[in-house]
């Protein structure tokens, strides 16, 4: 019969797998059994941005909302109306609206890679929290099999006191 593989084997089994030093191996080990792993992501990131990242983040928020958009297309058409019919022929921007094209033009250009530095900083956050998860997961997981393990123990047990009791009932009733 094979012999039953402790907590410790099954974890090193599990992270086989992966590209870890035998340091990283062993202090991953000892997180996984004997401490809480799990850790909010969110303060820990909060805890470490700049200020640039928390304006990053607002104009992200900011320019990715129907609000934003909406006025933004107000805003184009506003600009329309004024320069093409209102001022028509004292307009500041005539017709076909070049100052308004060098506006939208620095506007993309700017607001292009702030987005993206939020969205990599969003995927950093995600990662982070997949291997929180996948920690969480395994600790639970190894916490169930020892359960299980024990409730086996427990019904074996059960069944050899109820054992010992019947036979110990059979005794008594040929006395």
């Amino acid at each position: 019969m094979e012999k039953k593989k402790t907590k410790k084997e099954i974890v090193q089994m599990l992270l086989r797998n992966n590209e870890l030093d035998e340091k990283d191996e062993e202090e991953l080990l000892d997180l996984l059994i004997d401490q809480p792993i799990s850790i909010d992501v969110d303060k820990q990131e909060e805890a470490k941005m700049s200020f640039g990242d928390r304006v990053a983040d607002k104009v992200s928020e900011i320019a990715g909302s129907w609000t934003f958009i909406g006025l933004f297309i107000f805003f184009l058409i506003l600009w329309t109306i004024v320069n093409g019919v209102i001022l028509k022929d004292n307009a500041v921007d005539p017709y076909p609206f070049i100052l308004l094209n060098l506006v939208l033009s620095c506007i993309a250009a700017i607001q292009a890679p702030i987005i993206m530095m939020s969205q990599n900083r969003q995927a950093e956050k995600d990662s982070l929290r997949n291997q929180n998860d996948y920690r969480t997961d395994l600790k639970s997981e190894l916490i169930l099999e020892e359960l299980h393990d024990k409730m086996e123990l427990i019904i074996k047990n059960q069944k050899k006191i109820m054992k010992s009791l019947e036979e110990a009932d059979d005794d008594n009733e040929k006395n």
